[in-house]
């Protein structure tokens, strides 16, 4: 499932282990186990200051204690959804990688963890909203979908239709237990997901503001008179370098013969010649 770019450095492995190749999307997967061992370890020992220093909270961000944005992604108990949230970063985020290439996977990914804390810390100017814990897995396979929606899954069902499946039922969900920061989060990194392939594939463009764009600057026309008077120079001088060639041309044919000359001699012959008809018949 190569793209358009299957050939570049940007679509191939960072390295290899034992000769399995090892894509930007296995970096990710490692960092989050590391973060879960991490996190089991504090659980295990009763240390929760760690999770007070790092989870998310709108009331906190706009208090000036900015990294939770990046931070809330730190603190994941050991649960059977981080583990298909891996899954999914290593399956669908490794072939969205592959397509789009290693950079661009990742601005994908960046803008994915970033998108619902920036987001709810607009939103907490309204009503206070927390987080914490791995986001992003899910639109990862939105992504993949959006790019390869007819790739039949499990149990033979395409991935476009798998996709609006998953959708459906997790909004259902939230929905039912009142889950509106999940709602929330669902819906944005999974436009967001959708957007960015479809953008990628030429189908959406951004739109484009023109409020602040510079006026031409004017500029001054030289005088009629005076650019004909430059064109007549620039003609006068094009017939002198003609007429120096053509002077050339009939010393050869003088010294040597008509025979003498080539092709493109000749050419340059003729078009002297018709060029004076013309002329000619212009004074007339």
């Amino acid at each position: 499932m190569n793209g358009y770019g299957a050939y570049s450095e940007e679509n191939q492995p960072v390295t290899y282990l034992n000769g399995y190749p090892l894509y930007a999307a296995h970096f990710i997967v490692v960092v989050f186990v590391a973060c879960m061992l991490a996190t089991t370890i504090l659980m295990g020992l009763n240390v929760h200051a760690v999770y007070s220093w790092t989870f998310f909270s709108s009331d906190r961000v706009l208090a000036g204690q900015v990294w939770r944005v990046v931070s809330y992604g730190l603190w994941n108990p050991p649960a059977l959804q981080f583990v298909a949230d891996m899954f999914m970063i290593v399956w669908f985020g490794r072939e969205v990688e592959k397509f789009f290439g290693r950079r661009k996977f990742l601005w994908l990914y960046l803008a994915l963890y970033l998108l619902t804390p920036l987001l709810f810390t607009v939103l907490g100017l309204l009503f206070p909203l927390q987080l914490s814990g791995e986001t992003g897995a899910f639109a990862l396979f939105i992504a993949f979908a959006t790019l390869y929606p007819n790739v039949p899954l499990l149990f033979n069902i395409l991935a476009k239709w798998m996709a609006m499946l998953l959708v459906g039922m997790f909004s259902l969900m939230a929905i039912a237990y009142h889950d509106t920061v999940g709602l929330i989060s669902l819906w944005a990194t999974c436009g967001l997901a959708f957007a960015f392939v479809r953008h990628e594939q030429g189908v959406l463009t951004l739109p484009r503001f023109r409020l602040f764009q510079r006026k031409p600057k004017l500029k001054v026309l030289p005088d009629p008179v005076g650019r004909r008077t430059v064109g007549v120079s620039l003609e006068l001088k094009s017939t002198t370098t003609s007429m120096a060639e053509v002077d050339a041309l009939l010393d050869k044919i003088a010294k040597s013969g008509i025979a003498s000359l080539t092709a493109k001699e000749r050419a340059k012959l003729e078009a002297a010649r018709t060029g004076l008809n013309k002329r000619g018949a212009g004074r007339n």
